[in-house]
């Protein structure tokens, strides 16, 4: 349904003709790590007058961005709630996100996102908004708004960089032998179609679909066939960041795109996103932790809410920070389990490691003045709010595309060093532990004077100055979120006209 219209008469008798909002739905996939930036979006939006947004969310995962949304209606930007109930795949009452599912659960959340297929179809097809905002695995909503004559705009929650990398591989794939079930495929690959400098990856390091044809290879041409028809893409990404690779990406693979972060940036987000009063109550206690620590003295250590390690690992990782010396705070997932951890580990580092359980506060946690390097997993959230915050990186790597997400960090920009210099893979039965000794070495060199941090600093505090830029009044995010919502404003007046003349 587009805007409606209504005529009324001003005081001099004039005809005024009103325009209701245009409604767009915001419709996320059910990991943290893609709700907590499309909540971003949706609340950008809702600072524009004449735009209704609504998220499209299940009942557990609305608990835990409630609180933003309260305190964005605050500040004058109100977004709606439509919920619909989880899909039932097994999981336990409220567990609806990557982030509070076990390891070995994760695999019934994507069972969950196929099954959200009708409802989106019935949701979508009952309330008729304007627009719809989806998330890329959503790849069946292009139909659905195409069915219904609304602009579908897909919604990544990675960087241009990383997308460019991985269709390129894609589409000669069979050329780079990389799924052909050779014996000995090429050890490295040499990313073709790239401006700049040269990028090679290990093949090891490759997501799985791209190296053998596996349930994903399918699912990711139907995403980007799916891309390609809609009306166009906004990524959460800026110019100051990615120039060169936005230019390409919008060139060879989304004719229309438009680059609107860093979104936490843009939307002031802080300690309330995304983790319900149970998060919250545990940022503060991480914060009050590092008011009290010497100012850049300490790593913050935290690989996002889909990645895991094994028992061995996370062991290595825990004495491997004990042996730096170094202040940490180490963020670790709630549904995990304590069995990994060393009797008698968390008292001996109690007065200057923290060890939080469950969601924290990254963007806040970056910000603080105590905070000196941030020990991650490359994830695209984690590498924007790094760079927004000046902060440099150590980065561990762990899966998907977070191994390319690396080299930009380290190759292209020089915002971070990495921990591990031996063998790594993205599968987990290719997996090497990562020594507690050469953990403790990398953290403690990288902290010293002349370990790489002060130059990787340096051009995080570049990174950060370029991101406000591009947020402010006239900054280039800021243009391309205007030109966005400008033009579905657009799109749902002509709707009004046609609808009217039908």
């Amino acid at each position: 349904m587009a805007a409606a219209s209504f005529s009324a008469t001003s005081d001099d008798g004039a005809a005024v003709t009103e325009t209701a909002p245009i409604r767009v739905f915001f419709i996320p996939f059910f990991a943290s790590g893609h709700m907590i930036p499309m909540v971003d979006l949706a609340c950008l939006f809702a600072g524009r007058p004449g735009v209704e947004p609504t998220l499209v969310l299940t009942p557990a995962n609305a608990d835990l961005i409630r609180s933003t949304l309260d305190r964005s209606a605050a500040a004058g930007r109100s977004v709606r709630l439509l919920l619909f109930p989880f899909p039932s795949v097994g999981l336990p009452d409220g567990v609806e996100n990557i982030a509070t599912a076990p390891a070995s659960d994760t695999w019934r959340v994507h069972k969950a996102v196929e099954l959200a297929q009708s409802v989106h179809d019935e949701l979508i097809r009952l309330h008729r908004p304007d627009a719809v905002v989806t998330d890329i695995p959503y790849w069946w909503t292009t139909s659905i708004a195409a069915d219904l004559g609304i602009p579908r705009i897909t919604f990544h929650a990675v960087g241009c960089f990383p997308q460019l990398v991985m269709n390129n591989l894609f589409r000669i794939r069979s050329e780079l032998a990389i799924n052909n079930g050779s014996s000995s495929p090429t050890p490295i690959v040499t990313v073709p179609g790239l401006p700049g400098r040269s990028i090679s990856i290990p093949r090891a390091e490759l997501p799985s679909f791209l190296k053998a044809p596996n349930h994903m290879t399918a699912a990711w041409d139907r995403m980007k066939q799916a891309q390609l028809k809609c009306h166009g893409v906004v990524v959460n990404t800026f110019s100051g960041l990615e120039g060169e690779y936005c230019e390409e990406y919008r060139r060879a693979d989304a004719r229309r795109a438009w680059f609107v972060g860093p979104v936490a940036l843009a939307a002031n987000a802080g300690i309330e996103r995304g983790g319900g009063e149970t998060g919250e109550a545990t940022g503060k206690e991480c914060l009050r932790w590092l008011d009290e620590r010497e100012e850049g003295s300490v790593v913050f250590v935290c690989f996002g809410s889909w990645c895991f390690f094994t028992d061995e690992q996370q062991r290595e990782l825990a004495a491997g920070l004990e042996a730096s010396g170094r202040p940490f705070l180490w963020a670790v997932r709630a549904a995990e389990e304590n069995e990994w951890m060393e009797e008698g580990w968390e008292e001996r580092v109690k007065e200057r490691g923290l060890v939080a359980r469950g969601w924290v506060p990254q963007v806040a946690i970056l910000g603080h003045r105590a905070v000196g390097a941030f020990l991650t997993h490359c994830g695209w959230n984690s590498v924007l709010e790094a760079v927004t915050a000046g902060v440099p990186m150590l980065t561990w790597p762990l899966v998907f595309e977070q191994f390319i997400n690396e080299r930009l960090v380290v190759e292209v920009v020089g915002a971070g060093r990495r921990v591990w210099e031996g063998p790594r893979a993205e599968a987990e039965a290719e997996k090497t532990v990562v020594p507690r000794e050469a953990i403790a070495s990398a953290v403690t060199r990288f902290m010293e004077a002349g370990g790489g941090r002060e130059e990787a600093a340096k051009k995080a505090t570049e990174l950060a100055a370029a991101a406000r830029a591009a947020v402010e009044e006239g900054g280039s995010s800021q243009q391309d979120l205007e030109n966005l919502i400008d033009e579905l404003v657009a799109a749902g007046r002509r709707g009004t006209v046609e609808s009217q003349l039908a």
